[in-house]
């Protein structure tokens, strides 16, 4: 007994440092982050690209709810958005009036709730029957924020809205289509002629 307890006294400091190195690995597994994977996910490189597509949402009765058409469309997996070249996107819901955004180009969010036009911007609502007689408006700017399950529009950038009553011009703006209102953030100024 005593020569086994003269051995574990001997190999006491070796057992000690190998206890200590293992708590010091422990410890800074726990400290540090996930090492990064290599795998190309944490670059922002596309792997889909698409030429002269056009995707088309339809409501219950078969009509085209929404339609969306691009030049050049591609997929970025690390945040799965979608930047879009010459995007044209048209949204139509039955008794309001239709409206169509174009532009240079436009990302659009993985859940498709959110769509970012850049570059000419060029938004135009029809006319419905009940208020034919003032045409359509046209909206441009350099960016516009589409949503298009809320089916609006908004923008902290300088706009330009026109229709067959005048010219308004303002920084900022939302236009709700479907309660077809629409609010001028600020540096508003215009010329609008009444109706005959």
């Amino acid at each position: 007994m005593t020569r086994w307890l003269n051995r574990l006294i001997a190999w006491s400091p070796v057992l000690l440092l190998g206890a200590l190195a293992a708590l010091t690995y422990w410890l800074n597994a726990q400290v540090q982050g996930p090492s990064p994977a290599f795998d190309g996910s944490r670059r922002h490189d596309p792997d889909l690209f698409i030429e002269n597509f056009k995707a088309i949402s339809l409501d219950p009765t078969g009509r085209v709810r929404q339609a969306l058409s691009a030049r050049m469309g591609r997929h970025f997996p690390d945040d799965d958005t979608t930047e879009l070249e010459a995007p044209v996107i048209t949204l139509s819901d039955p008794g309001k009036p239709r409206l169509s955004v174009t532009s240079n180009r436009a990302s659009v969010t993985a859940d498709q709730n959110h769509a970012y036009f850049t570059g000419k911007v060029k938004a135009v609502r029809d006319a419905t029957a009940a208020d034919e007689r003032d045409g359509p408006m046209t909206i441009e700017s350099e960016f516009l924020h589409v949503l298009p399950k809320e089916d609006k529009i908004v923008t902290d950038k300088a706009v330009t809205i026109t229709d067959s009553r005048g010219i308004i011009n303002a920084t900022g703006m939302e236009i709700d289509n479907k309660a077809r209102t629409i609010k001028l953030q600020s540096r508003v100024s215009g010329r609008l002629q009444p109706q005959k």
